[in-house]
């Protein structure tokens, strides 16, 4: 049912109706709207009057008619009828007549007010309101079956309240074990001896035995090593002193040392032959992933 055909049907019925912010029409109290003719009838000359009124209000008679029609929520028929009222404003202001069906026209004149020019035809009266009332109360009354569609999504939630638990459940449980791994690995160093002797062209691998004994001083000394390998370097003495102490507790020996108090190196110490330095920093940098080097003081 269209807005416009709802306001007609008031001016219709009250002879008044009032357009927020455009005017009010005015049926002569003379014409009588044949309501028993469903046909279009002609309207008489001169039976609607238009008084304009840029800041007329809404019209609360004729939001309460539109709400007992269309069975809307007051707020709803009020947004409806503003927006009527907006659009008619939009064509008038662009210069467009705006044809309200059943009433007439309305244009805007030089002056920049709003001028009405009957139509002749009468719109067919609307349905009975009773009509949509008994409809209404038919719905109402129509009951499905609520107490299977509760008990329904009622499992619904429990079932996915079971889910979501059982997979936090899980995830809870292999986090904490990858962190209990985590926590009992062990480093193990192995380092390739090339070294070839008499009569056994074989290249062997020996596992270097951890030494507890762990270099402290920061003044590099030779306790009878050949060469030294330095696998990091610090600029800060507590960043050094605190991956000293990481390495030495896994039961590796380590010298932590420093030359001009700038540089602070940690290496590991070595009796083998100066030969096998090529090959012992190699191993110490795979096993490190880091650039290591070579020092013989």
């Amino acid at each position: 049912m269209k807005i416009e055909q709802l306001i007609v049907q008031q001016l219709y019925s009250s002879k008044k109706v009032t357009l927020q912010d455009i005017g009010t029409f005015i049926l002569s109290p003379s014409v009588v709207i044949p309501f028993e003719n469903d046909k279009e009838s002609a309207m008489p000359e001169n039976a609607v009057s238009f008084e304009f009124n840029k800041k007329a209000p809404q019209d609360e008679d004729l939001v309460s008619f539109i709400v007992s029609q269309t069975r809307k929520i007051r707020p709803l028929a009020s947004s409806d009828l503003e927006s009527y009222s907006i659009l008619a404003k939009q064509f008038l202001n662009i210069g467009k007549p705006f044809p309200i069906e059943g009433l007439g026209v309305l244009q805007k004149t030089q002056a920049g007010d709003y001028e009405f020019i009957q139509g002749n035809s009468i719109n067919a009266k609307l349905d009975a309101a009773p009509a949509l009332l008994k409809e209404k109360s038919e719905e109402e009354i129509s009951f499905s079956t609520p107490p299977r569609e509760v008990a329904g999504k009622k499992w619904i939630w429990i079932l996915l309240l079971f889910l979501v638990t059982a997979t936090a459940a899980t995830v809870y449980y292999f986090l904490k074990k990858d962190n209990k791994d985590t926590q009992t690995e062990k480093p193990v160093m192995v380092i390739t001896d090339t070294i070839v002797k008499p009569k056994d062209t074989t290249a062997r691998s020996t596992v270097v035995v951890p030494d507890t004994t762990a270099a402290v001083s920061t003044v590099p000394t030779n306790d009878g090593y050949t060469f030294k390998i330095v696998i990091r370097e610090f600029t800060n003495k507590d960043a050094a002193e605190k991956f000293f102490s990481k390495y030495t507790n896994w039961g590796y020996k380590f010298l932590l040392y420093t030359k001009d108090s700038v540089t602070y190196k940690i290496a590991i110490p070595f009796t083998r032959p100066l030969s096998d330095t090529l090959n012992t920093k190699d191993s110490l940098q795979r096993f490190y992933n880091v650039k290591t080097y070579v020092e013989t003081n």
